[in-house]
């Protein structure tokens, strides 16, 4: 079966108008809670605005990478731009890990220093949090499938989301029963949170962007089935990296029987790639038997092989 690198088409003009709608709704939200925090000493407001203003910078990131993707290659760029957006990710989520480090150290500094908190404002500015953290990863939802820049800010959003539903939470409980150790309570949440989806998400842009081979593809089975292909005899130094994030590609060389048909047996090695596994992009060393490199490594290259 083909492995599935397509994802869900979104016209670009209309997806760079979701992204910015959502850069202004962050936008206005973060001013607003953090002077809402300021005023009523709330923490957990305050942190859950700035984990709104690294989404809006996130998306603002975001915006211009989806911009700076869909330039065509050039003599300087020649796999073209595409991976400034797998850039964006990894700095996203950088900058989230950056964040939820500084919450911990505030929200435990807060519990030996406690603050009274206003729970109304608390209360009414994550509710307003709720309804545009809500809004945002609606608009990224169906974006976020095929694209690690858009999923970082949809995850960002929906963490968002989340802490909004644990700072009202907090508001009420502070309200209702006096309990102030909440709000440094919930901070420390939010922040374990955040570095929880942070650290187990970075790992797909650091993937890409270190030449890894795609994490949904078998690298033996691919090297099982061009071996199976008639006139093949063995692979070797293979290659599997992704030239963008949905774009899957193969370097590698082929032995093929002695005098058998360079031609054919490319044109059978390339169908099998495309249609078993989805690589449409492959580069091919073809060498016969006779003259096959002895003892070679199956994926890489020995350090001086050429």
């Amino acid at each position: 079966m083909p492995h599935d690198h397509s994802h869900a088409h979104i016209d670009p003009a209309s997806g760079d108008r979701r992204v910015f709608i959502a850069i202004w709704a962050n936008a206005l939200l973060t001013v607003a809670q953090i002077v809402g925090g300021i005023l009523s000493g709330s923490l957990a407001l305050i942190a859950d605005a700035l984990h709104n203003f690294s989404d809006m910078a996130s998306l603002v990131i975001a915006f211009a990478a989806r911009k700076i993707s869909r330039r065509p290659a050039d003599e300087r760029m020649t796999f073209g731009y595409g991976r400034i957006e797998v850039v964006a990710a990894l700095v996203n989520y950088t900058t989230l890990i950056i964040v939820g480090l500084y919450l911990i150290y505030e929200g435990g500094m807060r519990f030996f220093e406690p603050t009274e908190v206003a729970g109304w404002t608390v209360v009414i500015l994550g509710s307003v949090a709720l309804v545009v953290d809500a809004l945002t990863a609606v608009l990224t939802y169906s974006m976020q499938k095929g694209s690690v820049n858009i999923r970082a800010l949809f995850l960002h959003n929906l963490s968002d989301a989340l802490a909004s539903v644990a700072v009202i939470i907090g508001g009420s409980l502070i309200l209702l029963y006096n309990m102030w150790w909440v709000d440094p309570a919930i901070t420390l949440i939010i922040a374990i949170y955040i570095l929880y989806l942070a650290v187990t998400e970075i790992g797909s842009p650091i993937r890409t962007l270190m030449l890894g081979s795609p994490p949904d593809l078998d690298s033996d089975a691919v090297v099982a089935s061009l071996r199976d292909v008639d006139g093949v005899n063995d692979v070797h130094h293979g290659h599997l990296w992704q030239m963008q994030e949905n774009q899957a590609a193969l370097d590698c060389h082929v032995v093929t029987d002695d005098g058998a048909s360079s031609e054919l047996i490319k044109a059978a090695v390339k169908a099998r790639l495309a249609a078993e596994f989805g690589i449409q992009h492959s580069t091919l060393e073809l060498e016969y038997l006779v003259n096959a490199h002895n003892d070679a490594q199956l994926y890489g290259h020995e350090a001086g092989d050429h």
